[in-house]
């Protein structure tokens, strides 16, 4: 029985899709998918930018120590929010962790979870990546939504969110450091 190439060519697809549902190689080609189809993230127009005015809200730090945000009131400050075992959260912060080898010292990062320490350390040693974690207080006051996992959030100086996504963005773009340095600078 000879194939002909319509024939191998729809085997190969037809492998090539099966191979993202049962082999290792599937769970690298929805990360590279995430973030082919990531974009820079859109900029919310000043006149409707909502402004956080209540800073007092608590955190934990990587050592498991509590904090107050109060700490970043007045700085430019960048917070995501994800959780180790969600796909696209994997496949944000690479891009993630290439903004903050760029500003580490000029905005305040928290990259927020609500998991416990254990599986975060084991998942950031993994990938590499050297951002500092944040932990939730469940229960404690935000003046954020948490409860859409991934989303991010940019603030301005004076506590306005200038960008609000909810979903994977590419936060290692020209637009976006062009956006950081001018915050900074004001």
């Amino acid at each position: 029985m000879k194939i002909n190439k319509k024939t191998a060519l729809n085997i190969v697809l037809i492998l090539f899709v099966l191979s993202f549902f049962v082999t290792p190689l599937g769970h690298y080609g929805k990360i590279a998918l995430n973030r082919l189809f990531s974009f820079s993230p859109s900029v919310i127009d000043a006149s409707e930018r909502n402004q956080i005015t209540d800073y007092d809200w608590k955190l934990k730090d990587a050592d498991w120590n509590f904090f107050n945000f109060e700490k970043s009131q007045g700085n430019v400050v960048f917070i995501n929010l994800w959780a180790s075992w969600r796909l696209p959260c994997e496949a944000e912060l690479a891009s993630i962790q290439e903004l903050y080898d760029q500003y580490k010292d000029k905005v305040d990062f928290y990259i927020i979870t609500n998991e416990n320490r254990p599986p975060v350390e084991a998942f950031m040693e993994k990938h590499g990546f050297t951002f500092p974690i944040t932990y939730l207080i469940i229960g404690e006051k935000m003046p954020i939504n948490v409860d859409e996992v991934p989303s991010s959030y940019l603030i301005d100086k004076n506590g306005n969110v200038v960008i609000h996504k909810e979903g994977i963005a590419d936060w290692s773009s020209k637009k976006v450091y062009a956006l950081l340095d001018d915050l900074i600078s004001e």
